[in-house]
């Protein structure tokens, strides 16, 4: 169990630092930009909850795997799918991107904890 409780505290830091320094050094500076101007204030807003709905999935999906009783099955297809974005982003990113350790230890600590 306490498997599932590391990999939830990992998912929930993912999503606080999704939320805040993606907000600070991305789309903040990316909607004040003179790129994104055209779009208009509504695309703008969406742009901006769609980037922090992300953040909220990644909150939830944390609940998910720590809620006592969650099946197997769906904590190994959340722990996988965290899991393959982190190597994928490590990889993409040559490391530079700082979400990747901890997408990663969302995935690996919920498979360990669901193959236990």
């Amino acid at each position: 169990m306490i498997w599932l409780w590391l990999s939830a505290a990992a998912m929930v830091a993912t999503a606080f630092i999704h939320s805040i320094a993606g907000e600070k050094r991305l789309v903040g500076p990316l909607l004040n930009s003179g790129a994104t101007k055209a779009l208009g204030p509504q695309l703008s807003g969406i742009m901006r909850g769609a980037w922090h709905l992300t953040s909220l999935f990644m909150a939830l999906l944390a609940l998910v795997v720590a809620w006592p009783g969650t099946p197997k099955g769906v904590l190994v297809a959340i722990g996988a799918v965290w899991l393959a974005l982190g190597l994928a982003i490590l990889v993409k990113s040559r490391g530079k991107h700082p979400g990747w350790p901890t997408l990663s230890a969302g995935g690996a600590f919920a498979l360990i904890g669901a193959l236990a």
